[in-house]
């Protein structure tokens, strides 16, 4: 009975070692490819010759006046709410007739930003946030006072 025991550790053993190299390979594969698409993205040409790294500089200053353009990735939230209390009681944003993003109170520094295109927001103490609507700073509420509103993203 002892030798049976032994050979099946040793089974046992060698099966997890072996799942443990495929499953590295595996993984170390995947990262590799990933990082290759990466490379490969930044240096792929551009229709005009350039790669899509000068293209994105390009497209970032314009180039006539030197200023700065937003880029793609610069989208601004319809709606971002900023704790700025000690705790900010229940904060709630929904989409209309849909699903709710948010119903809970929030902690000093907690941030959160959404895109969808019409928001519900409800605050249960409006003095408590920041509110950003469409890159605009909203009015502070008054303490204790509740504040519900609908914010739209502009065209």
């Amino acid at each position: 009975m002892g030798l049976a025991r032994l050979a099946l550790l040793v089974v046992t053993a060698l099966a997890v070692v072996a799942l443990l190299f495929v499953g590295g390979r595996a993984l170390l594969g995947m990262l590799g490819d990933a990082a290759g698409e990466t490379a490969r993205e930044r240096s792929s040409p551009a229709p005009d010759g350039g790669t899509e790294a000068d293209t994105q500089a390009d497209a970032e200053t314009d180039t006539e006046t030197g200023a700065e353009t937003p880029s793609a990735s610069a989208r601004v939230p319809t709606v971002r709410i900023e704790c700025i209390a000690e705790t900010c009681p229940l904060v709630t944003v929904r989409v209309p007739g849909g699903d709710v993003l948010l119903y809970r109170d929030m902690a000093r520094g907690e941030e959160v930003s959404y895109f969808e295109p019409e928001l519900d927001v409800v605050l249960s103490d409006a003095a408590t946030v920041r509110v950003t609507e469409n890159g605009e700073l909203r009015p502070q509420g008054a303490p204790g006072k509740r504040e519900a509103f609908t914010a739209t993203a502009p065209d």
